[in-house]
């Protein structure tokens, strides 16, 4: 049958609503066809938008293989970063494929992720300015000597364009956070103008190893290091935290507490406290 829903979320610094409606195809456990639509309000870090999108998504989910997005969107975003402000129009065509091998959905002790999304536009096709947006993401996770666990993250993403003042803080990158270099707060990691505000930058690289020690049945202890940036050139610095956690392994997979500390102290100080939950892969 065919299936809608909403979405709300509402926080101090970000408002947004969705809504979408979903049309099952043949088969239709894994194919569907889905229409969009969302407006979202953000006053973050030194960054300020709001934003409209339109539209439709060709989905195809099959288990045990590679799962494919192919969609059309299109977006209007009014925007401050730092001291710019501008106003972009982009229709964006893109595709993301994605699969995931483990050996337990919820709480795997061995598998791994790989997620790629690419997206672009033309200025002959009713867009403000040509650009093509990569983001890839792998993981990695390995279990051995009876319960100890070794967990890998590598985040890679890129901007082609001719006009980058032209992008909308949207698709540009910033890092830092809970799921990006812990003992960071979230999306403070960028490159700075010349009156020191956050613009976001070009490309994106982050990598994370963690080390899990098992403690008792579903409690783990964690110790980890994040090292990445959001950057214009690759001769930019990243940035380092490293930090201790600890594991609940929950019906619903693992949730996490972590303790941070951001080593580069002119993008942070002391320590952080990072919560999130969820399957590792």
């Amino acid at each position: 049958g065919h299936r809608m829903g909403s979405d709300f979320e509402f926080s101090a610094p970000r408002q947004s609503l969705g809504t979408w409606y979903e049309i099952p195809l043949d088969p239709p456990l894994t194919e569907s066809l889905r229409f969009t639509a969302g407006y979202q309000k953000e006053d973050l870090v030194d960054t300020r938008s709001e934003r409209l999108t339109l539209g439709a998504q060709w989905q195809h989910l099959p288990e045990r293989e590679w799962q494919r997005i192919v969609s059309l969107r299109w977006e209007q975003e009014r925007y401050t970063t730092g001291e710019d402000e501008g106003r972009s129009s982009l229709l964006l065509p893109g595709i993301g494929f994605s699969r995931t091998v483990s050996d337990h959905k919820v709480d795997p002790s061995r598998g791994w992720r790989l997620q790629a999304d690419l997206t672009g536009a033309s200025r002959s096709l009713l867009s403000d300015t040509d650009l093509l947006h990569l983001v890839m993401q792998a993981k990695g996770l390995t279990t051995f000597a009876g319960g100890h666990r070794l967990l890998g993250r590598m985040q890679l993403g890129g901007i082609a364009t001719n006009d980058f003042a032209a992008i909308p803080p949207s698709l540009r990158f910033f890092a830092g956070g809970d799921q990006s270099v812990r003992g960071y707060d979230y999306q403070t990691l960028s490159p700075r103008d010349s009156e020191g505000e956050r613009v976001g930058g070009r490309y994106l690289v982050v990598g994370s190893l963690e080390y899990q020690y098992p403690l008792r049945d579903r409690w783990r202890l964690a110790t980890f290091v994040d090292h990445g940036n959001a950057i214009d050139g690759f001769s930019d610095p990243l940035k380092t935290g490293v930090g201790i956690g600890v594991r609940w392994v929950s019906p619903v997979g693992p949730i996490r507490l972590d303790l941070a500390h951001a080593l580069d102290h002119d993008e942070g100080s002391g320590f952080r406290i990072h919560f999130s939950m969820g399957p590792e892969l």
